[in-house]
């Protein structure tokens, strides 16, 4: 099924929900099971071993149903209020933001909400950030030997014709749709499309997702891709040193200087809602958030956690991160029909 399905039944899922919220009743009182259910925008290979982890460690059986975020998010509002889903475990804001504004999430607790900073949550309370990710532009280290001057510090810069030929970007990827969405609500509609006719103009290569886009940058296939920071950092471990692509952190603080987040939220359907604020708590204790930075090489939400050698602080990018607000990336079904129309998604 193309993105572009995918959204047209996350946006006739809206009355479904209205439908379905009319007539479904939510449970009044949490009650104490031994069952949890997760529907999940975020990978196996990646969350796999630490929600087995939980898993082991609480006794909770855990069902998870894997799928692309827009994938879950579009099933969370067909499904409406007779889900199954106790958790909604995201890669990014824009599903979890398009399911809160469906009315299918319920408030978190402020213990919960407090762990992490105002900046890594919705503004209404709906969802948390689990764990942070940062755009860059992977470049080639045989093609660019000085970053800070060869490169652009303002993602605008990359429409430029002397960029023809030498761009990589995944258009089908959710964060990279994340970041378009973020570039409307800080730009607007029309700029935005003014970058991504741009962007097209240059010829880029295009790739199904980040981890392919970064391979191409290390084989030379391409000069630079529009990626998040982590997928380098698999690269390395996985070949060393030599492999060809090192990771550049934009200082102009526009869209391309997005600090993300990968969240979490609870259906306001749940019958499991006690279960459910364990599995996140778990995701933000130490525990969890070292297994982030140490198998997945995202940024920890929460202070005192190590990160992975090589990695900039957090904090050392803030300065330069575009000051947005995380429910701004809910738009996610008008950045899709942008990027149909303009012939960039099939």
């Amino acid at each position: 099924m193309s993105t572009k399905n995918l959204f047209t039944i996350l946006l006739a899922g809206l009355m479904l929900v209205v439908s379905a919220c009319s007539t479904a009743e939510a449970p009044t009182e949490p009650v104490e099971t031994d069952s949890l259910v997760i529907y999940s925008g975020r990978k196996e290979s990646l969350v796999g071993p630490l929600i087995e982890q939980f898993e082991a460690e609480t006794g909770i059986n855990v069902e998870v149903r894997w799928g692309s975020t827009g994938e879950i998010a579009a099933l969370l509002m067909e499904e409406g209020a007779n889900s199954p889903a106790d958790v909604f475990f995201a890669q990014d804001p824009g599903g979890l933001g398009a399911v809160a504004n469906a009315g299918l999430l319920r408030e978190l607790p402020a213990e919960v909400l407090n762990q992490v900073p105002e900046n890594f949550r919705s503004n209404d309370n709906q969802w948390i950030g689990i764990s942070g990710r940062a755009r860059v532009i992977a470049y080639n280290t045989d093609a660019i030997s000085d970053p800070a001057t060869e490169l652009p510090q303002d993602i605008w810069d990359f429409t430029n014709p002397e960029w023809k030929g030498r761009i990589g970007w995944p258009p089908t990827n959710g964060s990279f749709q994340a970041m378009v969405t973020a570039m409307r609500a800080e730009w607007g509609d029309e700029k935005t499309q003014e970058w991504l006719l741009g962007i097209q103009a240059n010829e880029p290569v295009v790739y199904e997702k980040n981890t392919p886009t970064v391979a191409g940058v290390g084989a030379g296939e391409v000069e630079v891709g529009f990626v998040n920071h982590y997928y380098l950092y698999r690269f390395l471990a996985e070949e060393g040193e030599t492999f060809a692509a090192r990771n550049h952190f934009l200082t102009g603080g526009g869209p391309g200087s997005l600090l993300m987040v990968a969240g979490a939220g609870i259906m306001d359907s749940s019958v499991n809602s006690i279960n459910a604020e364990k599995f996140i708590n778990y995701m933000l204790s130490a525990d969890g958030q070292q297994y982030f930075t140490d198998a997945t090489y995202e940024y920890p939400v929460i202070d005192g956690i190590a990160t992975v050698d090589g990695l900039p602080p957090l904090a050392d990018l803030s300065g330069n991160a575009l000051d947005i607000d995380v429910s701004e990336y809910s738009d996610l079904a008008g950045t899709v029909e942008m990027l149909s129309e303009l012939g960039i998604l099939p």
